[in-house]
């Protein structure tokens, strides 16, 4: 396949946001441990693994490009201490990344790149299961309440 710059940057990019994530999401996840929500640590250590499989197709298909991952580059990591900023922010950035994704999928289109386009297009699903799990617990907060939702987190069941 010819070297395509411009599919090689977007891919780059979202291979940034893909290792961003990644570390944000165990940030997280050990944070959620530190404060005994060990449900919670479970289901956004289980998220951040997924990530990490996203982030190996990217940088399989950067290498099928002829191109090379910025595997040394990161974005500002956020941390908060608060579980409602924590989901609040995930859901951001997964709803962030959709746009991304579609963006770097029409790019792969336009020069050809099926192949490209079968991968960003499978990870682009995984972005909506993300952003929809973030959305439910958001939804479980505001519906339960805080309190409740974060004993459910500790491991014990409260209707």
């Amino acid at each position: 396949m010819k070297r395509n710059n411009k599919l090689l940057a977007a891919l780059n990019s979202l291979l940034i946001e893909k290792l961003t994530t990644i570390n944000q999401l165990m940030v997280y996840s050990e944070m959620c441990e530190n404060l005994g929500y060990s449900n919670l640590h479970k289901v956004i250590q289980t998220q951040a693994m997924d990530q990490m499989l996203l982030a190996e197709w990217l940088m399989e298909r950067i290498r099928f490009c002829e191109g090379s991952a910025p595997l040394s580059k990161l974005n500002r990591i956020m941390i908060d201490k608060i579980v409602s900023e924590l989901i609040e922010k995930y859901e951001t950035n997964e709803l962030e990344a959709f746009q991304s994704y579609s963006n770097a999928i029409e790019l792969a289109a336009q020069v050809n790149d099926s192949e490209t386009v079968e991968v960003l297009s499978k990870i682009l699903m995984k972005e909506k299961g993300h952003a929809s799990w973030a959305q439910n617990q958001r939804a479980e907060i505001e519906n339960k309440g805080m309190e409740k939702y974060l004993l459910n987190h500790l491991g014990r069941l409260v209707n």
